[in-house]
């Protein structure tokens, strides 16, 4: 691909984006800034390394190609080819069932900092940062009820599970001199009706109460709602309302994860909403196809309106950006870079609107312009940008990263078993 060709049409670009009074340059800067936590379990199918068994709970991972994880060795040097190819800022997100447990068996109520300290270690070589989330699926104790669980034996399993993973997350914190942002999210839930809708829910406060009380301050905690899942598609304890007065009453962060909502609902209505009683969001992007299917992102309208009203809020420096999706139907190094490069889009889109004009518009009662403007920006020549942005940042220009990922499945990944 010609570089003289990418600074030209950058040049224009930029010239046409300055009539609106955009600065192109502060757009990617502010690009270039703002963090992605990629998911580790994209690259393994969310199996981990405790029990090596297919995903359950409420979730499931679709697809058989070649080429998973197998081990940390194998998901460390994934991550490493994709952070490789991506221009911009990455975190990394891991779940506590990717510890580094040997040869040893560790229950989910015992496990430890130390068993993620190889992760603290390698992630300071990488120049990540690491978040993280407690898992309370794929176990033998899961069920269909954890932290809402009337049986006091099996929720307090799970509380102290939590409790540990928190912990975890706060030392991930304090070694990497940032907060660690840790994920609560349960899949508790029934598969056909329930007279008991108010007494898990009541239960499901009382453990969260119990497992927020201990002050960590090098962590944040969100907490995730669902809408139902395989196996629970008639009640979900952690309900969209239920979180949301429980995060508005607490002031925890709200995970809003774009697959856990009905198909027509406008995810991105929410964040005005939550942002005046929150004080943080998550947020985990991904891509429902009628259930929480967890499809690659793409930059559809969805994900557009998500970050515009990010931006539209000046809501960026209160939100926590994340993938949360897992294909196994195609390669895996392909997915994560369909996904960041398709997030990012989205949000350089939101970066370039001239909010400015629109405001003035709208406070002018002037809708025929404020909707003109709104489709004209839809034709302007963003993807200059974004390819000047990857230029910049010496990363794969367009479709050039698609020969990187075979070269890779010819070297790597291909040759697993």
């Amino acid at each position: 691909m010609n570089t003289n060709n990418i600074e030209k049409a950058y040049a224009l670009a930029k010239e046409r984006y300055a009539e609106f009074g955009i600065d192109t340059d502060k757009a990617i800067k502010t690009l270039e800034s703002v963090p992605i936590s990629l998911h580790c379990w994209q690259a393994d199918d969310v199996i981990g390394f405790e029990r090596g068994e297919a995903l359950s709970g409420g979730i499931q991972t679709t697809g058989n190609y070649p080429g998973r994880a197998r081990n940390i060795e194998e998901l460390r040097k994934d991550i490493e080819k994709v952070t490789s190819l991506l221009a911009g800022t990455y975190r990394l997100n891991l779940h506590e069932t990717y510890g580094e447990f040997g040869n040893e068996f560790i229950d989910r109520d015992k496990v430890e900092a130390r068993h993620f300290q190889g992760w603290m270690d390698w992630a300071k070589e990488q120049g990540l940062k690491l978040d993280f989330n407690s898992t309370s699926f794929s176990h033998p104790k899961s069920g269909y009820l954890s932290l809402a669980n009337p049986d006091k034996e099996i929720r307090d399993f799970w509380i102290e599970h939590t409790k540990r993973c928190r912990r975890i997350a706060d030392e991930m914190g304090r070694q990497q001199g940032d907060p660690s942002i840790m994920n609560i999210w349960v899949h508790d839930g029934l598969k056909d009706i329930t007279v008991e809708r108010l007494r898990y829910r009541q239960i499901l406060k009382e453990s969260l109460d119990d497992i927020l009380k201990e002050n960590l301050p090098n962590m944040k905690t969100c907490l995730e709602a669902k809408l139902f899942g395989i196996g629970m598609e008639s009640y979900t304890v952690g309900s969209h309302d239920f979180y949301a007065g429980y995060c508005a009453q607490n002031k925890v962060i709200y995970t809003l994860d774009t697959g856990h909502y009905e198909q027509t609902e406008n995810v991105s209505d929410m964040v005005s909403s939550l942002l005046l009683y929150v004080p943080e969001l998550m947020l985990h992007v991904s891509r429902p196809i009628r259930w929480d299917s967890d499809h690659v992102t793409i930059m559809n309208d969805q994900t557009l309106d998500l970050f515009k009203e990010l931006v539209r809020a000046d809501a960026l420096h209160r939100a926590h950006v994340g993938l949360d999706y897992f294909d196994a139907s195609i390669n895996r190094i392909g997915a994560y870079i369909i996904g960041v490069r398709s997030t990012q889009k989205c949000l350089l889109q939101a970066l370039l609107e001239p909010l400015h004009i629109l405001r003035q518009y709208e406070d002018n009662n002037q809708g025929f312009e404020r909707l003109a403007l709104l489709e004209e920006m839809k034709s302007m020549p963003f993807g200059a940008v974004y390819d000047y942005f990857n230029l910049k940042n010496n990363r794969p220009v367009a479709e050039q990263f698609i020969a990187e990922v075979q070269q890779y499945e010819r070297d790597v990944t291909g040759k697993r078993s």
